[in-house]
């Protein structure tokens, strides 16, 4: 699962939204350098669940997330408490912040400026970005105080799972030209159904979940005489991979065609009608 992590790190949208507000490019090699620390930091937060159990702290009713709290308000003075309290609300509200920004940025360009308004200006996009924004935000708190809070956990298992199958897509074509658009497709048309199919077999037996109950899948469940389980992203995403390369040997025998070549530069001065590069002369622009 830690693998499949660090793989699907980067995919997802919010992360590529903080990447592309750095300042510059030392900004981001100092970030990257400092995230190994940062991982094993998350590791000793993990040890506060140990001094629970060591305390004999118990969740309220059955929130689990009651936990932590109620180790800081026995073991520590009130002001140091109130410290640690700040602290968690500030460690939730700056990832739901990045969240919800690049939800909002998904939604207003490739949805509302793509479909509803193709003629909207940078203002009412910044307008239209800013309330999706806040109804996420919104949308989030009601889950929270509506919904299982379970669900919270399972929908970042499943996310995990969902947003790996698009590793090849995307990371993948950094590096090479090989697949063809269509043979990718049908990789991620495959690594989708097979994650799904996996987590949906996936039960939790401590919650009394029959479905959807984690992210390890148990290798018996393909016929193999062992108890061994793997996380299903990474089964997922080798299903992905190798359809995704027979995809692309069809495709390429058939003679059908990749699309446009975008490493040429006019290729972005297909649309001339576009505002956003009406103004741009590719003849005096360099690599």
């Amino acid at each position: 699962m830690a693998l499949g992590s660090a793989l699907a790190l980067f995919l997802y949208p919010h992360s590529i939204t903080g990447v592309l507000a750095s300042k510059n490019r030392d900004v981001i090699k100092r970030n990257m350098s400092a995230l190994p620390a940062y991982s094993l930091l998350l590791g000793l937060i993990a040890l506060l669940g140990y001094m629970a159990i060591a305390a004999g702290i118990k969740p309220i009713g059955t929130d689990t997330n009651t936990v932590v709290p109620q180790l800081f308000d026995r073991m520590f003075p009130d002001w140091f408490t109130g410290i640690a309290y700040a602290a968690v609300g500030i460690g939730a509200l700056v990832p739901a912040a990045i969240m919800s920004i690049a939800a909002a940025n998904l939604f207003t360009r490739n949805i509302y400026r793509e479909y509803l308004r193709p003629n909207a200006d940078d203002a009412e996009e910044a307008r239209v970005s800013k309330l999706v924004s806040l109804a996420v935000k919104i949308g989030a708190v009601l889950c929270i105080l509506f919904l299982d809070l379970q669900f919270a956990i399972d929908l970042q298992l499943i996310g995990g799972v969902v947003i790996l199958q698009t590793l090849p897509a995307v990371a993948l074509g950094l590096y090479t030209r090989w697949f063809h658009r269509g043979g990718l497709v049908a990789g991620w048309i495959a690594g989708m159904g097979a994650g799904m199919w996996m987590l949906y077999n996936i039960p939790n037996p401590a919650t009394g979940k029959a479905h959807f109950g984690g992210s390890a899948f148990s290798l018996e469940k393909l016929g193999f005489d062992t108890k061994i389980t793997l996380y299903a992203g990474l089964l997922a995403l080798a299903v992905n991979l190798v359809v995704a390369v027979i995809g692309t040997v069809v495709c390429r025998r058939l003679g059908m065609a990749d699309g446009p070549d975008v490493t040429r530069p006019d290729h972005y001065l297909a649309d001339e009608g576009d505002p956003r590069i009406k103004d741009l002369d590719m003849s005096t622009s360099s690599t």
